[in-house]
């Protein structure tokens, strides 16, 4: 796999190659974001299709965390010369009558420390969740309820719901900054 060659910025000082175990562009400008947000380094991000092991659309925290988890950990079997590896998984679960959406972000550094945090949830509407539950994936049913084309790579049901107030990215990149705590406070984890 041959990815862009890492730039020296000072003498001495690289930039730091973080893989995320997706191609969709959100969840790698996303990525991108919170690193550049939470860290003081240089940072070159790619993505990488792998396999997240689950369901097409999964369902409950330990499905999606481990959807998460697999896209990392495949990633960095993939490309281990990497120094972070990043999988970002999207779920959904019903809770007292009510289908909420939320993600789990999973970043794995070259010592094996590993950071995991979990975005906001919110509720869908019963639209997009009948469709789900018929067999659809979120994104598919966006597109259908909504009459759009990819929304799950462009502002996503966040960005639709919110009417732009918080896009896919921005909410996403919460939670990447939030995985990234173990990094930012090593002496600490």
């Amino acid at each position: 796999m041959a990815f862009p060659k890492r730039k020296n910025i000072q003498q001495g000082v690289r930039q730091q190659l973080v893989i995320v175990g997706s191609k969709n562009p959100v969840k790698i400008n996303c990525t991108d974001g919170g690193f550049h947000q939470a860290m003081q380094a240089s940072f070159l991000v790619e993505g990488l299709n792998v396999d997240a092991g689950i369901s097409k659309q999964p369902t409950g925290d330990n499905e999606t965390l481990k959807g998460a988890t697999n896209r990392a950990v495949n990633s960095k079997a993939i490309f281990p010369e990497a120094d972070y590896w990043v999988g970002i998984e999207g779920g959904v679960d019903t809770i007292n009558g009510e289908m909420h959406a939320f993600a789990w972000v999973v970043i794995i550094n070259r010592e094996g420390k590993v950071g995991k945090a979990k975005t906001a949830c919110f509720i869908l509407p019963e639209a997009i969740s009948q469709l789900i539950e018929g067999g659809m994936e979120l994104g598919e049913a966006d597109d259908k309820v909504f009459q759009r084309e990819n929304s799950k790579q462009e502002s996503g049901a966040v960005g639709i719901l919110t009417q732009g107030a918080i896009d896919r990215k921005e909410y996403y990149q919460q939670a990447v900054v939030l995985a990234l705590i173990p990094f930012i406070n090593e002496t600490l984890f």
